[in-house]
């Protein structure tokens, strides 16, 4: 749908080439006689075809479709005592953004109201380099091994003789590895389907670090709150939507944009000191938990509004390349396997989707200059001229010295030194709470109506009972409804390993 402004200004343009010579019929082709075959000289026509043909470039392996818009980040209240960050150096300070939305799962041409989580990712264009949160709209993901994560999205993806969706697979990889449960509970309740993209939460999940000017760090989460609050569509409503209208989310964003019903939502932190994560509970790097907002309470930062559309879809959201290794000063990433993991793999299959110079694209561009000895390849747009591409003597860059020496690397004790590879009764202890002390009567209804819906069509009666036992793990009260739903015996828990098994490395700082 384009936009209004786009509708109503003419720009006087005359038709070209791309190698901009003025054709005089556009729809014509040079060919011998009325009907004869046509002429290899015609560059116009040939030109025209084969960039057609390559008009599409590799669709993101996950998160493949997605909506997105360009907005403004500022900064509300001081958090300078955390970080070094020139962004956060003052109240006040604004900065550029663009977010993408997306869904995980699902292919470009995919529902918008899947069941699914949402990627939720933010480039904030500082002047320090762009600042890149890659977030989703759940605090918690299904895994906290990285080593698992391919296998688990061919799971969620197409069976690879059918070319099917296939919901054996699904409960299959879930029900062998439970630490997803807390994350299997909030997609089968009504947060895992959204109403569009622009009424939901977006989390970082991963911990990561803000380092003072001191260089004192400190642990961090964020959170960005809907303000007005997160909208969600009972699976039905979803469902119903999906067949209508597959690309609502993309449409009511940029219609509300339009419109001028700019989305906002308002951005906190959550912190910890490493003393603290010495003494928590669950370990902070574990991507299947969260920090409970009683014990570590929100911090306001700022203020995210997204007020325009893109002009070019794909030249601004399609092409728009984030990645969680894109910091600046003052931020860090944590030692979240996880998190490590995905400071490779984002950069890469920017790499292998867009070319190894995507960071020179207009979008994925800083606004600061780039100056360093990276040149050449495949679309170099900014080859920064006749600099030196080394460390010349004759024509030196500056450097500028760190506001802080290197931050030392956790050095866990207590209960941050689990072993994340073991599955123990804490992994069910926050997904209880959200079946006993959030779930409210009917969340707990739809949720089984939800679940049972899914799980009820696996074949496999191994399946079927895996994931039954796990959640009786969470709560017996739980399985026993959704085996009921699903018309299977009732199930005993998963047996588990006490909380004490998972401390296989202790160790002291030295």
């Amino acid at each position: 749908m384009p936009s209004k402004n786009a509708l109503a200004t003419k720009d006087g343009a005359t038709y070209t080439t791309s190698t901009g010579a003025p054709v005089a019929e556009p729809y014509a082709v040079q060919k011998v006689g009325v009907v004869g075959p046509l002429l290899l000289q015609d560059f116009h026509h040939i030109d025209l075809i084969a960039h057609f043909d390559r008009e599409r470039i590799p669709e993101r392996v996950v998160h493949a479709k997605g909506a997105g818009a360009h907005g403004t980040f500022e900064v509300t209240d001081d958090i300078s005592d955390l970080t070094c960050a020139a962004l956060f150096n003052k109240v006040g300070n604004t900065a550029p953004l663009t977010i993408r939305f997306s869904t995980v799962g699902g292919e470009s041409g995919s529902a918008d109201t899947a069941r699914d989580p949402r990627g939720f990712a933010i480039k904030i264009r500082t002047q320090e380099g762009n600042l890149d949160w890659v977030f989703n709209n759940t605090p918690v993901f299904f895994l906290r091994d990285p080593s698992k994560f391919p296998h688990f999205i061919h799971t969620q993806k197409r069976d690879p003789q059918t070319h099917l969706k296939d919901a054996d697979m699904f409960w299959d990889y879930l029900s062998q590895n439970p630490e997803s449960a807390h994350q299997v509970m909030i997609l089968f309740s009504d947060r895992g389907t959204p109403d569009g993209y622009h009424h939901m939460h977006g989390y970082s999940g991963h911990t990561f670090k803000f380092v003072n000017k001191d260089g004192k760090y400190t642990y961090v989460q964020v959170h960005l709150r809907k303000d007005g609050g997160a909208k969600s569509l009972t699976n039905d409503v979803a469902t119903k939507i999906a067949g209508e209208n597959p690309e609502y989310g993309i449409q009511t964003l940029f219609e509300d944009i339009e419109n001028g019903n700019f989305p906002s939502w308002t951005v906190y932190v959550q912190t910890m000191t490493p003393e603290q994560a010495e003494q928590y509970r669950y370990n902070i790097l574990d991507l299947t938990k969260i920090w409970p907002h009683s014990q570590f309470p929100l911090r306001k930062v700022g203020k995210v509004v997204l007020n325009k559309n893109p002009d070019n879809y794909f030249a601004e959201i399609e092409q728009a390349a984030f990645s969680p290794s894109h910091l600046v000063p003052g931020i860090e990433p944590s030692t979240d396997p996880v998190l490590q993991s995905r400071l490779f793999s984002y950069p890469d299959t920017h790499r292998h989707r867009l070319g190894v110079n995507y960071g020179q694209l207009p979008v994925n561009a800083p606004l600061v200059p780039v100056a360093n000895f990276q040149r050449d390849g495949f679309m170099a747009i900014n080859n920064q001229g006749a600099r030196p591409n080394y460390q010349s003597s004759l024509i030196p860059l500056s450097y500028k010295p760190k506001v802080y020496e290197n931050v030392k690397h956790e050095l866990w004790l207590g209960h941050a030194n689990v072993d994340l590879s073991f599955i123990t009764e804490l992994d069910f202890e926050q997904p209880r709470a959200l079946w006993e002390k959030v779930f409210d009567d009917t969340q707990k209804e739809h949720f089984v109506y939800n679940v049972s819906g899914h799980l009820g069509s696996v074949k496999s009666d191994i399946v079927k009972a895996r994931q039954l036992s796990v959640f009786a793990a969470i709560s017996q009260d739980l399985s026993d409804r959704v085996a009921k739903a699903i018309g299977h015996p009732t199930v005993k828990p998963l047996a588990v390993k006490p909380a004490s098994e998972a401390y296989r490395f202790k160790f002291k700082p030295e």
